[in-house]
């Protein structure tokens, strides 16, 4: 399976975004065992690309690590030396998506609008990524799918289990959740239990509302 289809098949993008990020690989195997099968190390980070690398080396390909908060196409490059599958941006950048055009890696290019989501779509993205999603609620994907069915949409901030299945059933092609699944706490506690637990359920939240959109 190419690493484009599999962002979209666990149906689940795991946003790691901590200033500590030395239990990086512990962290990454929990969420493999969940299930989960994308990851994303932010480049708010500057251990990012040092990050990525070594979990890569470690974990193979069981999961596509990627690369957030790409804000250019400087950064995409060093995200993509260091091993990076896929590229992340906040926010609408034609630079990156041409960069990883190049280089045949998938995109998840940020925008809100309609014409920053066909402007990314024209462009090349892979998927689109709906940025702040919660601002606008699952309805606006609906709508937006409605003249633009296509284009693969992925929203993200504020996403988690509560909201999860609404954003499913109006046609996201997955979700990208942050702190409801990865947050500091319980990183830097180890409990990995508690973050496998939260992967499970996410997942199983996604297959059931996948299940009922069918």
């Amino acid at each position: 399976m190419s690493k484009e289809a599999e962002i979209a098949a666990a149906g689940v993008i795991a946003i790691v975004r901590l200033d500590d990020l030395s239990a990086a690989e512990p962290l990454t195997r929990a969420l493999i065992r969940a299930g989960i099968g994308a990851i994303e190390f932010t480049f708010t980070n500057r251990r990012a690309a040092g990050v990525i690398e070594r979990v890569r080396e470690a974990v193979g390909e069981q999961i596509a690590v990627g690369a957030g908060s790409v804000l250019d196409s400087e950064t995409g490059r060093i995200a993509i030396l260091a091993g990076a599958e896929f590229l992340v941006t906040p926010t609408l950048s034609l630079p990156v998506i041409e960069l990883a055009n190049r280089y045949a890696i998938p995109t998840v290019i940020g925008a809100f609008t309609p014409t920053e989501i066909v402007t990314a779509w024209q462009a090349g993205a892979t998927y689109v990524k709906v940025f702040p999603a919660t601002a606008v609620g699952p309805q606006y994907l609906n709508d937006v799918r409605g003249p633009l069915p296509r284009v693969r949409l992925i929203p993200t901030g504020g996403v988690g289990p509560d909201n999860a299945a609404a954003f499913i059933r109006a046609g996201a092609a997955a979700i990208a959740v942050g702190s409801s699944l990865v947050d500091a706490k319980t990183v830097a506690g180890g409990n990995w239990d508690v973050i496998e637990e939260r992967a499970r359920r996410l997942l199983a939240i996604v297959r059931e509302a996948r299940a009922g959109a069918a």
